[in-house]
């Protein structure tokens, strides 16, 4: 059963090449050879490995930065792209699954992304393709909303595994979606750093400590395992974002790193944690779920379903339906609280 079930997992604390998406997917396929012989059975990327987190929208106001725009739509991937393929391809080889993100190019239009992460299981397939529901801040200048058909925990042989990109993390009634599925790894992938002070302004965002706050929170509610991955932000990437302004150089520099780290279905760290670049792995013993899910179980006995009902829209949207053509698919999908509880519940072993 997957409740006793031990395993290893991975968490990429890597910088991608910036804003080169094959050299990226190259470095991203020996990252995951070198997990798999390790023993794990995930290894979790940051958030837009491919091809890089577009920090230069912090750093330039909006009518500065449609350059930086034009070059990072053009390295951006599409989620059957050749770059995903290659990392499609690894996970199969080695038998592990990945989590992945991407700046996710729009096949409908030349300047649409959104931020998106890719589930891929141990047989090469994509088993949940989630957009990011809100860009963050200075995101909005980048990407466009996402929906809400990757909600979903998909079932695995390392158990019900959720995953939620940065600041929706945030959001309870995201999380909630996820914890009413019966997840038990949840995955949160970040950006390097977050700019939102002038670079005069020495106090800067504290990342490290907002991501651990987070994890820690929905884990302790969900009473389930945590793999938050960040990734570093190098020579390269600061000089593509900043370019040769030392204001912002400075600004970047001021920026606290986040760390990659895990936690336990208490909130407490386990495991390896690092800001430097490398891999860093944690156990997960599933059954570690068990005992604290009797204090209180936010998908069953310790909640009030009579009292409180929320319901997800899971559905891919798209710009236009025709009437001489199929609708699109998957259909539309509003799953109500109890019928919530019903699809959540897993198969008996």
């Amino acid at each position: 059963m997957f409740e006793t079930h031990r395993f290893k997992v991975a968490a990429a604390h890597v910088a991608p090449v910036y804003q080169d998406p094959a050299a990226s997917a190259q470095k991203a396929v020996s990252v995951i050879e070198e997990a798999a012989r390790n023993g794990a059975a995930i290894v979790a990327f940051a958030e837009a490995f491919l091809p890089g987190f577009p920090i230069w929208a912090a750093l330039h106001t909006p009518i500065q930065s449609h350059g930086h725009f034009v070059e990072y739509v053009s390295a951006s991937v599409y989620a059957d792209g050749p770059e995903v393929g290659l990392i499609r391809q690894a996970a199969k080889r080695h038998n592990i699954m990945v989590s992945l993100g991407i700046s996710e190019r729009n096949p409908v239009s030349i300047g649409g992304l959104w931020n998106s992460n890719l589930l891929i299981g141990e047989t090469g397939k994509v088993v949940n393709h989630h957009r990011k529901l809100v860009p963050t801040f200075f995101e909005k200048l980048v990407w466009d909303p996402g929906d809400g058909a990757g909600l979903k925990v998909s079932d695995s042989s390392c158990g019900r595994v959720g995953m939620l990109i940065c600041g929706e993390n945030t959001n309870p009634l995201s999380r909630y979606s996820l914890i009413a599925q019966g997840e038990q790894v949840h995955i949160s992938s970040y950006p390097p750093i977050w700019p939102t002070r002038p670079p005069e302004d020495v106090a800067n965002y504290d990342n490290r400590a907002a991501n651990h706050i987070r994890a820690a929170g929905h884990c302790f509610e969900a009473k389930c395992f945590g793999i938050v991955v960040a990734s570093p932000f190098d020579t390269r990437a600061t000089e593509l974002a900043a370019g040769n302004d030392p204001a912002l150089i400075e600004l970047i520099d001021k920026c606290s790193r986040a760390p990659s780290f895990f936690v336990d279905p208490t909130g407490q760290l386990i495991g390896g944690t690092t800001k430097d670049e490398g891999l860093i792995y944690a156990e997960f013993n599933l059954s570690d779920g068990i005992e604290p899910k009797r204090f209180h179980d936010l998908a069953a006995g310790y909640n009030r379903f009579d009292i409180f009902e929320m319901g997800v829209t899971r559905c891919r949207t798209a710009p236009v339906s025709f009437t001489d053509m199929p609708a699109p698919s998957p259909q539309p999908e509003t799953l109500s609280q109890p019928e919530q509880a019903e699809a959540a519940t897993p198969p008996v072993a």
